[in-house]
């Protein structure tokens, strides 16, 4: 991913600290120096034992002839700008068609995002049900998305815990969020059973998270006892064009009990919490300027070598453009939706604006009550 850098950033901070953190920089290189080069020694090794585990491959040996994938990606975002005695909060998921191939036929009709602002009173609820929402309308554009292969942002379990952190904060939150999640649950949970099985031939769903602290490669079958987690570690070890996998996925959160989910969610609860249970994951290196990309599909993809060679071809698609550091729908929907808390400060003036036209009372009193005290955010 390109990232944004500022032309003076220490600009509002006193010279002192920035001297301060200056000086650390020797001792933070240093300690990172050395944990790199403990990795660099032990490269050798680990490729041995992935080759003799036979999960380390090159992507020619799984790629057939090109097919010419459609691909697309969805995220989602959520923003809070906390007023004086009430918040407005928006939450957002669009949608991204990818680098088109030759054969393609743009067909994904509209709307590609769904968005909804409301206004809620202080509450702690508010940001968990934000988030949830904005999950809800990822998991909805993603099950809609007619494209050969769907990218989710983040893992397979993230819209699991948003959802069940929503479940624990429904009775305390406002009305107009409650009835926004209950009215989108059941369709994000019927499009997220379909993204965990993957069962239409000809679409798949894959999950890639950018940051993980999973070590299922790295303690499961390495035995290293390293502070890196799988990603981070095959970025130094694969060389471009190798993949490292399927492997299953460990259970972590999937044991997590889920609490206070209405009556007529707990079948999807379950069957959701018994895919996951089945996912695997694997490791594709697709060039020299891309890290490792970790990537979660459901088992019908990662025992099917046609599907697992779809995704791959879409994959060297959409990461063939120097600089990205993810496949390009996927870059492109999160620039977009970054973008939403700086959208939200502006909705908020044009709103007061309005306000101002038919206010009877003093400007000043307005302005307090909706000046921005503070904005919150999340993807």
């Amino acid at each position: 991913m390109i990232e944004i850098t500022y032309q003076n950033p220490f600009n509002e901070l006193p010279e002192a600290l920035v001297v301060d953190m200056l000086g650390q920089c020797d001792e933070i290189g240093l300690k990172l120096s050395r944990s790199f080069h403990k990795l660099y020694n032990l490269k050798s090794e680990i490729r041995k034992t992935l080759k003799q585990e036979e999960i380390l491959k090159k992507d020619s040996q799984i790629m057939l002839p090109q097919s010419h994938p459609t691909s697309c990606a969805v995220d989602g975002s959520y923003s809070i700008e906390k007023l004086l005695s009430t918040d407005i909060v928006a939450s957002a998921g669009v949608g991204v068609e990818g680098l088109a191939p030759p054969t393609e036929e743009r067909k994904w009709l509209r709307p590609r995002h769904y968005s909804k602002i409301f206004t809620v009173t202080h509450s702690i609820s508010t940001n968990y049900l934000a988030n949830a929402i904005m999950m809800c309308m990822e998991l909805s554009l993603a099950g809609k998305a007619p494209h050969d292969v769907v990218f989710f942002d983040g893992s397979f379990a993230t819209p699991l815990v948003s959802i069940n952190q929503a479940f624990s904060y429904l009775n305390g939150t406002s009305e107009d969020l409650k009835r926004e999640f209950n009215k989108r649950l059941k369709i994000a949970l019927a499009a997220y059973i379909k993204m965990l099985s993957s069962k239409k031939t000809d679409q798949i769903f894959a999950a890639v998270p950018k940051y993980t602290t999973r070590q299922e490669l790295t303690k499961g079958i390495l035995n290293l006892n390293s502070d890196f987690e799988d990603r981070g570690l095959l970025s130094f070890v694969l060389k471009p064009g190798e993949i490292v996998g399927p492997i299953k996925t460990e259970v972590g959160i999937r044991r997590r009990n889920i609490e206070n989910a209405p009556p007529d969610a707990e079948s999807f609860i379950n069957s959701i919490l018994q895919l996951l249970n089945e996912t695997f994951i694997f490791y594709y290196r697709p060039y020299d300027h891309m890290p490792a990309l970790r990537l979660e599909v459901s088992p019908n993809v990662a025992n099917n070598r046609s599907r697992l060679s779809i995704l791959l071809e879409s994959l060297k698609l959409q990461c063939g453009v120097p600089g990205l550091m993810e496949p390009f729908p996927l870059y492109l929907a999160d620039r977009m939706v970054k973008h939403m808390r700086t959208a939200l400060p502006a909705i908020r003036k044009t709103t007061t604006q309005e306000m101002c036209l038919n206010w009877k009372g003093e400007y000043s009193d307005l302005f307090f009550a909706m000046h921005g005290y503070r904005t919150e955010f999340g993807k």
